[in-house]
């Protein structure tokens, strides 16, 4: 019978090796290779190679395709002395990788050369066991939970659209969420706004809002703003920094605020609005899709845009919505999936149906276009009361 040691020689007379110095140059190259760690996790939390991407041996088959899809692009593989990376290879080009190597002594031995090493950010235990069901998926893993914890996003609004998306956010791990809202709890918002509940009647919604998503989930800061979105205030709540905005705003002056200030910021914003039984979400990405004022040029006369409180909402609606804004919002800060840039999503709660309708950016619009003719704040309430009617099927939802 072969011993370990027969089996490797006759694997690494098999595959191609390269050794640290080697490696180490052409990672520094144009065309870098995919660099895989196949170490067990508390190899890898001890340091690893800048640009890496940890699979565990024992994965290595099943998660490959995910790291480097296209079976001819170049692929290092190491470990801590060569000899599991060497299994690894000859694994890679049973299933048909025709360009991989196996680091010569592995990180040891990169390592012993002086050259850097990345010392990760990881999950506490308890972190681990929290969002153990998204570190077991490829394309979210455990660097996927840290970006997440690492993240900031700021909902406009903690009514109907903004209780179950900062419900959903808070517990998926997004590290910091901050909340604007100016209004208090009613017991009219129960039917519907399920971050709050009969005993926080009567208190401001930012300070309802952060005792629940904090008693969900305590790795999460809310940050809380107790009062209405304006011109006045809206820079000095960007300077604190936010990687997305959700909004779940229930006015138009508002919508068109947060539009301009996105567009100047280079904030993607996730939207959403419902109305009875009818809902609608998309994301306004400036530089990447369409904007707001893209979609409404100009908002619908009062008539043709009644609010939840005049016209009515179904309670499980803004249920439906507010957690495809969260799926949108995450997808974001993740860099994964195909977010509704330039889509708009509409929901029909009776049929029951989805239909998906095509944006595109107007080159003429006053905010994004290519020659803009709004380039700072403006009084939105004044220009929401000048109305000009609907311009798309939607433009009548609130949240």
């Amino acid at each position: 019978m072969p011993s370990y040691r027969d089996l490797l020689q006759a694997v690494k007379a098999e595959i191609a090796e390269i050794d640290a110095q080697s490696a180490h140059a052409l990672l520094a190259g144009d065309a870098a290779p995919a660099l895989v760690d196949v170490r067990e996790l508390d190899e890898w939390e001890q340091g690893h190679l800048p640009g890496a991407t940890h699979v565990v041996r024992g994965f290595l088959e099943s998660r490959i395709e995910q790291v480097a899809p296209d079976r001819s692009q170049p692929v290092i593989v190491y470990c801590a002395g060569g000899a599991r990376s060497a299994f690894a290879a000859k694994t890679l080009q049973d299933l048909g990788y025709t360009d991989v190597r196996s680091l010569a002594g592995g990180f040891t031995d990169w390592k012993r050369n002086g050259f850097e090493v990345k010392l990760p950010v990881s999950l506490s235990p308890q972190q681990r066991s929290r969002y153990s069901r998204h570190t077991l998926i490829p394309e979210v893993g455990e660097a996927g939970q840290i970006r997440l914890l690492d993240s900031r996003v700021l909902l406009i609004g903690a009514g109907g659209l903004g209780s179950p998306s900062s419900l959903y956010l808070a517990a998926a791990g997004v590290g910091t969420i901050g909340i604007i809202d100016d209004d208090t709890v009613d017991a009219s918002n129960l039917q519907r706004q399920i971050l709050h509940s009969t005993t926080t009647l009567g208190e401001p919604k930012v300070e309802s809002a952060k005792r629940t998503l904090q008693a969900l989930n305590p790795d999460v800061n809310v940050i809380t703003y107790p009062e209405r979105l304006s011109s006045e205030n809206v820079e000095r709540i960007l300077a604190d920094g936010w990687d997305v905005i959700v909004d779940g705003a229930d006015n138009f002056p508002t919508r068109y605020l947060v539009n301009d200030a996105s567009v100047w910021h280079n904030i993607p914003v996730v939207h959403g609005s419902i109305f009875r039984f009818e809902g609608q979400v998309t994301v306004f990405k400036p530089q990447d899709g369409p904007c707001y004022r893209c979609l409404f040029p100009s908002p619908p006369p009062p008539e043709l845009a009644p609010s939840c409180a005049e016209g009515g909402v179904l309670g499980v609606l803004p249920g439906i919505i507010g957690s495809l804004q969260a799926n949108e919002t995450i997808k974001l800060l993740l860099g994964i999936g195909d977010p509704l840039i330039g889509k708009l999503l509409l929901f029909d709660a009776l049929e029951p149906s989805f239909t998906e309708v095509r944006l595109k950016r107007d080159a003429s619009c006053p905010v994004c276009g290519d020659d803009p003719s709004i380039t700072e704040y403006i009084d939105y309430v004044e220009f929401c009361q000048g109305g000009g009617g609907a311009h798309q099927a939607g433009a009548h939802a609130h949240a």
